[in-house]
């Protein structure tokens, strides 16, 4: 009679290293999708999610952005929540009706315009609650901006008023009768400076750091 081993798949030992490593992805996953507890501050905001910044400087990278411009607009859209969406609509005050619009994730970007992102830049395996994915099309818009209705890549102010009303919405003036817009897009862009002046005094420091 021939004697049975155990493949080594099945030890005991094995099965439970399988079981370690699932958590440990799974808790890794869970922290990188965790919200930045200091948002105030862009070194903080860098210096605790180590490849953001690293993500961030890609987009820099290939198009030319500065990184505290699209960094001020998503805590604007998103407060850096991964699975942002717009809050449902109240019917008769209290019962939950559709949304607004499907914008969703980090970038609160639209389906049409993710996908107009997606084939444009081929990048087809895009995830809107991706920062890496986001940031990126929140680069591409800024410089599509700048190409489309010459908005300089640092005027976060009117960056913003773009990435809400639409290329075309901006170009028609449909923010100037919007005041509570208005309102928003003059403190993202005060938020753009305030992370413009810190990110200067630690970009150096968090570029010599270890990303990962």
């Amino acid at each position: 009679m021939t004697r049975q081993t155990t493949p080594p798949s099945a030890l005991p030992g094995a099965g439970k290293l399988v079981i370690l490593f699932v958590l440990l992805g799974l808790l890794a996953g869970c922290a990188s999708r965790a919200i930045p507890t200091s948002q105030e501050n862009i070194c903080h905001i860098f210096e605790e999610k180590r490849g953001w910044h690293y993500h961030a400087l890609q987009m820099n990278k290939t198009w030319g952005v500065p990184v505290h411009v699209p960094m001020a607009m998503m805590y604007q859209e998103s407060s850096f929540r991964h699975n942002a969406r717009p809050p449902r609509r109240k019917i008769l005050g209290f019962i939950p009706g559709s949304r607004p619009s499907n914008a969703r994730g980090y970038s609160q970007a639209l389906t049409a315009t993710w996908d107009d992102y997606r084939n444009e830049t081929g990048n087809r395996r895009a995830s809107r609650t991706n920062f890496a994915d986001s940031i990126d099309f929140m680069g591409w818009y800024i410089s599509k901006t700048h190409s489309i209705n010459g908005v300089s890549k640092w005027d976060a102010e009117n960056q913003y008023l773009n990435y809400h009303e639409g290329w075309g919405g901006y170009r028609r003036g449909t923010h100037r009768s919007k005041p509570w817009l208005l309102g928003v897009a003059k403190r993202v862009d005060a938020r753009a400076r305030t992370y413009s002046q810190q990110y200067q005094a630690c970009s150096g420091s968090l570029s010599k750091r270890r990303f990962f």
